[in-house]
């Protein structure tokens, strides 16, 4: 199904390198707002830095891929040592194709991180993508925002989608 993910965690810290290597994944694509910071937020999630080390001591090559501007972007990605790709039109496979040849790996070996459905998981899903959605870190209050949000609890409890468990 098209806007189901390959894996729901709570977290993008809880991405582990065996969760990666059990499904060949050697690429992250990473969304920023409510994934590693909240929505315009610029302060770190709790863990992020030792994530992104660790994720580098095992080979995982990351970058971002946001829908957000230049502007936003820029100080976030520098804090964490990132390049980026801004306006990145997802859920329109532009942005993942760009980020692909960017890392250097094939679409099989790499995995959109984000957490929202209709942006990260349709998008990855269509490029054909590993798809790993989170569960956002603090909910927007925007009227727009809190109707997708229960859209997507609803297909979340329709498909019956539930948080990983590494074994």
């Amino acid at each position: 199904m098209i806007l189901c993910p390959d894996i729901k965690l709570k977290r993008v810290t809880d991405i582990t390198p065996k969760i990666l290597k059990d499904r060949n994944i050697t690429a992250l694509i990473l969304d920023v707002d409510n994934t590693l910071s909240t929505h315009h937020g610029q302060v770190l999630t709790e863990g992020l830095k030792g994530w992104l080390d660790l994720m580098r001591q095992n080979g995982i090559k990351l970058t971002v891929l946001s829908n957000s501007t230049k502007k936003r972007l820029t100080p976030f990605a520098e804090k964490i040592g990132l390049d980026f790709i801004s306006l990145g039109l997802k859920p329109l496979p532009f942005g993942y194709l760009r980020a692909l040849k960017r890392l250097g790996v094939k679409k099989e070996n790499a995995a959109i991180v984000g957490d929202q459905i209709f942006t990260d998981t349709l998008g990855g899903n269509i490029v054909g993508l590993h798809t790993i959605l989170l569960t956002p870190i603090k909910p927007e209050s925007s009227l727009r925002f809190r109707m997708k949000r229960r859209l997507e609890r609803y297909i979340i409890k329709k498909l019956r989608i539930t948080d990983f468990k590494e074994d």
